[in-house]
């Protein structure tokens, strides 16, 4: 396949373009390197570096080249920064990708895969949540992916594409052959251990200790990096061949708390990291994990990383790396 990435200089971005690579696939990225970083693009990938909405520049690279596949990544992730500026998030998680869309229209690039978020279900009252569930984001970040979600399933309706949306869990982990990492984002739980552990923040506030849970702090179900990667390679193979748009929700449907976080990173450590507890956080979730039924069943998926202590290891890892 011959695939186009957006934001493949970021976290998750970068992971994925290795995967498609590493099956011997064509990667081509667009990014405009604000959040991304020129060190975690493969070598073997083309990179344009621009904004998602620089018409001339985008129309030529769809103009020379025939891409089976888009995956869109491209976007802004700090659900803190977000409720602090509601309209950044809203230009640049929706309106900027609904023009890039259209360039791709333009040029008969159909099959989209979103990068989507399982925090669009807010505060949901159960255990595992299924993708059919009622969308209620409860932060100008995950109301930003609701909206380009429903555009797509719109355009979707009118029979102008086909996509897949992936709805992310918590992200966590690292490349174990330390090609790429998350290298900055103050609002992820497991980056903040990291740098607690290696003595670049001096304690870990916990947002919180008095929700309804075991241990009075959030739930979350942690997946690996380099298995979400995967997911979008099964996704990719599956789009180019078929013609309807799907939701899956991508997680291991397992459920730890911060507390759990914690303890297992001493474990790693054979040493206690500093926290203290602080104020809820405006816009969190006391619960989130994901019944991952459909993707596992759909595609026969086994997750490879679907252990704490590893996604722990390689997230330390990197953070030393770096």
């Amino acid at each position: 396949m011959n695939i186009l990435i957006t934001g493949g200089a970021g976290y998750i971005g970068s992971h994925t373009a290795n995967v498609f690579l590493d099956h011997g696939h064509a990667v081509t990225i667009i990014d405009s390197l604000v959040n991304g970083h020129l060190t975690l693009i493969p070598k073997k990938a083309k990179f344009l570096n621009c904004d998602i909405i620089d018409e001339k520049k985008v129309s030529s690279l769809l103009e020379k080249n025939k891409f089976d596949v888009v995956v869109h990544f491209a976007g802004f992730t700090r659900v803190a920064e977000s409720v602090k500026d509601p309209h950044k998030y809203y230009d640049n998680n929706f309106e900027k990708p609904k023009l890039f869309f259209n360039y791709c229209l333009k040029y008969k690039l159909k099959k989209i895969i979103f990068s989507s978020t399982g925090s669009i279900y807010g505060n949901i009252d159960k255990k595992n949540i299924l993708e059919t569930d009622e969308a209620c984001p409860i932060n100008p970040y995950s109301e930003s992916k609701h909206k380009l979600e429903e555009y797509l399933i719109k355009l979707s309706d009118e029979k102008k594409i086909n996509a897949t949306i992936l709805r992310y869990f918590n992200v966590s982990g690292a490349d174990e052959n330390m090609r790429s990492g998350l290298m900055s984002n103050p609002d992820n739980l497991i980056k903040a251990v990291c740098e607690v552990a290696t003595k670049k923040r001096d304690k870990l506030i916990v947002n919180g200790n008095d929700y309804n849970t075991k241990d009075g702090t959030t739930i979350r179900d942690f997946i690996h990096v380099s298995d979400l990667a995967e997911m979008h390679l099964i996704a990719a193979k599956d789009l180019v061949n078929k013609s309807e748009t799907e939701i899956f929700n991508c997680g291991y449907g397992v459920g730890y708390s911060i507390q759990d976080i914690i303890n297992t990173m001493n474990k790693i450590l054979k040493n206690k990291i500093k926290f203290e507890y602080g104020p809820r956080r405006k816009g969190d979730a006391e619960y989130s994990v994901a019944n991952n039924e459909k993707f596992v069943k759909r595609f026969n998926w086994r997750p490879k990383h679907n252990n704490l202590e590893y996604i722990l290891k390689t997230a330390l890892n990197w953070e030393k790396n770096i």
